[in-house]
């Protein structure tokens, strides 16, 4: 038997998929203090797709409700994540500012990080590996699991490989973003990845979009991985990860132990739950087995987005037949694994050529800088005739003629206008007007309005009660039972 470690997505892959990325420090300040005594191994809390959302759609300084969080979890580690080559932008982002975005999460008190690369530029993971080592950080060299014909255990086991190598790398994430890793494959590749692993501790992450990672996860326990990254039940399950409740659960089934007081886990599913309430946010989420997940593999934070692109051309009705279009664009394009930025990419493309009427009719500028190889190569190569489109649309000369540029530090500090890294991040990768907005919304509230009630609660009782056979209403005046009619 093994003793088992925990990573905690709540605040992270949990209210990302769950809540688009719209957790407001205050939100979470009155209960992390008891996050923070339940014995995580890491509590993962941030990353720049994150930083633009408080951004832009709540006002809210990213920088200074980090730093609360932080600060309301002294003996907890707290991990950020990465793409190697990007911050942000679906485009590229300098290796300077990358590696300043790394140092300034440093700066603010995380001490651990994943970072990935859906196309493996994995001499890019390890020099943002070294700066993390910079500040004695943990790191976890991230492997994005997809289905496709080329992505073979070998590719992987080659990966794992690549990326345990360097010894700035602590453990090997294995991360399945659309939940579609079977036991059947698992037995196979988990061996091949460890083998190449040179003993580093395997994580486990897998969102449970086909309602089948609980299964994965016990899976991988029995294969021999010991880190899992759960969510509190509120925040787990859905396009989220298994919840932390039901791995305990199995975890006696199956005789592992653990560190984890259990004793804390009802409270902090209670508040989640009702600042998810209160927000109008999902909570508690369910997903039935649908193995139609596993051919378009659009991971879960991605299938909002795809529903409000389809909204907003009155196309609703036509989210199957875009999902079948998001199937074939990723063979069409070499079966990038469906993570950020590729299964954005693909997915708007897939929207795009239903839209247009006419497949490959408009093709946004990062499909080309995908096809020029400005990512990194690609896994498989784009079919020919669909890389002629792409190369012989209006945008392509210009994008072309215009590499991603690589300026130094200093260079982007006097572009800028700005000696402060934390500053320079945000002027670099958010628009002036959004950021305009935030500092005049002021300081980071730390607390939430739950807006609760005496009358709220009865309605909310009401609610419930509405499935129920029997109502019985009983007032000083009035005695009332009514049943549901056969």
């Amino acid at each position: 038997m093994a003793h088992i470690e925990f990573v905690d997505e709540t605040m992270r892959d949990g209210q990302q998929s769950l809540w688009g990325m719209r957790m407001q420090a205050g939100m979470a300040l009155p209960i992390t203090p008891t996050i923070d005594q339940v014995g995580f191994r890491v509590v993962d809390l941030t990353g720049s797709s994150l930083f633009e959302v408080l951004i832009r759609h709540c006002s809210e300084n990213p920088w200074e409700g980090l730093d609360l969080l932080v600060q309301s979890m002294p003996n907890s580690r707290i991990r950020g994540g990465m793409r190697s080559n990007a911050s942000v932008t679906f485009g590229v982002t300098p290796d300077s500012l990358m590696d300043a975005w790394m140092r300034q999460l440093c700066v603010h008190g995380c001490r651990s990080f994943w970072i990935y690369d859906v196309l493996f530029n994995i001499d890019k993971m390890h020099r943002l590996a070294k700066v993390a080592k910079g500040f004695d950080a943990e790191v976890a060299g991230a492997i994005m699991f997809t289905l496709s014909p080329v992505h073979t255990d070998a590719y992987y086991a080659d990966k794992s490989d690549k990326i345990s190598a360097s010894p700035d790398i602590d453990t090997i994430l294995f991360y399945d973003t659309a939940g579609v890793l079977t036991p059947d494959r698992m037995r196979t590749l988990f061996p091949a990845v460890m083998a190449k692993a040179r003993g580093k501790p395997i994580e486990f992450h897998s969102n449970n979009i086909l309602g089948a990672s609980a299964i994965a996860y016990v899976e991988a326990l029995k294969l021999g991985v010991t880190i899992l990254h759960t969510a509190s039940r509120p925040m787990a399950n859905g396009p989220s990860v298994p919840s932390t409740e039901v791995m305990l659960s199995n975890l006696a089934a199956l005789g592992h132990t653990h560190g984890l007081n259990e004793a804390l886990l009802p409270p902090i599913a209670e508040h989640f739950e009702k600042v998810g309430r209160a927000a109008g946010f999902l909570v508690n989420q369910m997903h039935e087995y649908d193995l139609f997940h596993a051919r378009h593999q659009i991971p879960g934070g991605m299938m909002g987005t795809l529903k409000a692109q389809l909204a907003q051309h009155n196309m609703s009705d036509k989210l199957p037949e875009v999902l079948e279009e998001t199937a074939r664009v990723r063979r069409e394009l070499g079966y990038p694994g469906m993570a950020t930025p590729f299964s954005q990419l693909v997915g708007t493309l897939a929207v795009l050529n239903m839209v247009s009427g006419k497949r490959y009719a408009v093709i946004p500028d990062e499909v080309i800088q995908y096809a020029a190889g400005y990512y990194g190569s690609t896994v498989a190569p784009i079919e020919p005739d669909v890389l002629d489109k792409i190369m012989s649309a209006p945008r392509a000369k210009e994008v072309l003629a215009n590499p991603p540029e690589q300026p130094t530090i200093e260079e982007l500090r006097k572009r800028y206008g700005t000696d402060d890294d934390d500053e320079l991040i945000l002027r670099a990768l958010v628009p002036e007007p959004d950021l305009k907005r935030m500092r005049e919304a002021g300081a980071v509230k730390r607390d939430f309005a739950l807006f609760s009630s005496p009358e709220l609660e009865q309605v909310r009782k009401l609610m419930t009660l509405a499935k129920s056979a029997y109502v019985e209403i009983k007032s000083s005046e009035l005695n009332l039972t009514m049943s549901r009619a056969v």
